[in-house]
């Protein structure tokens, strides 16, 4: 069956996204009608606290939630494909052809039993139809083109064989075995060094370019965001509260939340006597979201109204939403 998208089409549509986690002993709706849009070639940052719903978001365009403890409602949509009705053959075709996906973790993705050239030429084999002696020379390439330094005799190499940077360059090259249209990166620099973290956003961000990728990257660093992403997506309790280009979000932020979050960058709180500023509070429990705003709690503009009533996604210009009660009161 083929699969055709018009070019004016997005390359990811998701419209309000809804994912309930059921295996508990109360239901969990870690992300509540949840819309964004990835165009092709562009880049997208989804930032928040732990908890927020951005991992379980990214993850649902993989299908990598538990089947029968999952409730997914609402429409996503890549590359022409409606996800939430692949199965079996066409589900696994379209992993790690169309979508694939850089986990937090490399340590904990990559299997420790093979060596990372194995994983690699396997994933190559499986979606290529390709025999072992082309594929081991692709998983070549993409190791030299991730810049691990003696490729050759890394393909031997096992996952704990390897720094944490090296690793999450391999984790890059499995992503980008079967060239594929989308990448996810779940917080991919979380577990690495400041220096070895910048390494891996400018590499992402040449891929991107080189390759005409579209990425949607989930990171708690609004730093991270703005170094590689085109746009940024603020989420919070499982829903969008802003959205709009990383310009637009790092100068004029318009949501609450989002100003609280570049408030508590360490950036200008090193000064001697500067106190870093954090948010009071903490999220709410999935399981039991409030009626209205669920950062209502926190914030220090909520009224009444704020607390029984859930904002609608107000457009204040092209590509910029913003889902605040009192967002002309408090601008």
């Amino acid at each position: 069956m083929t699969h055709t998208a018009s070019t004016d089409e997005p390359l990811v549509r998701l419209r309000d996204l809804s994912v309930t986690f059921t295996g508990g002993r109360k239901p969990v709706r870690a992300v509540s009608g949840v819309s964004l849009e990835v165009r092709r070639g562009e880049v997208v940052a989804l930032i928040g606290e732990s908890g927020s719903g951005k991992s379980v978001t990214l993850r649902t365009l993989l299908r990598l939630h538990p089947e029968r403890r999952t409730l997914l409602a609402g429409e996503v949509r890549v590359a022409g494909r409606e996800v939430l009705s692949l199965s079996g053959r066409a589900l696994a075709a379209y992993r790690g052809k169309v979508v694939s996906m850089i986990f937090q973790e490399p340590l904990l993705a990559l299997d420790p039993v093979y060596s990372v050239g194995a994983q690699i030429i396997e994933s190559i084999r499986r979606h290529e139809g390709v025999d072992a002696a082309v594929a081991r020379q692709r998983a070549l390439a993409l190791f030299e083109r991730v810049r691990i330094p003696s490729p050759q005799r890394r393909l031997a190499a096992y996952p704990h064989e390897m720094s944490g940077g090296m690793r999450q360059r391999a984790m890059i090259a499995l992503a980008m075995a079967c060239e594929p249209q989308l990448l996810l990166a779940d917080e991919p620099t979380t577990a690495l060094d400041a220096t070895v973290q910048i390494q891996i956003l400018l590499l992402l961000r040449e891929l991107q370019r080189e390759l005409g990728l579209s990425i949607i990257f989930v990171t708690h660093d609004i730093g991270a965001a703005v170094e590689v992403a085109d746009r940024i997506a603020v989420m919070y309790a499982g829903r969008i509260v802003e959205e709009g280009t990383a310009k637009e979000l790092i100068r004029t932020p318009r949501h609450p939340y989002t100003r609280a979050l570049l408030q508590g960058r360490a950036h200008g709180a090193m000064q001697k006597g500067v106190a870093l500023q954090t948010i009071p509070g903490a999220p709410p429990d999935l399981s039991a979201l409030p009626t209205g705003c669920a950062f209502a709690p926190r914030c220090p503009h909520a009224n009444d109204a704020c607390r029984t009533q859930q904002p609608e996604a107000e457009e204040l210009s092209p590509g910029h939403r913003v889902r605040c009660l009192r967002l002309h009161e408090i601008s």
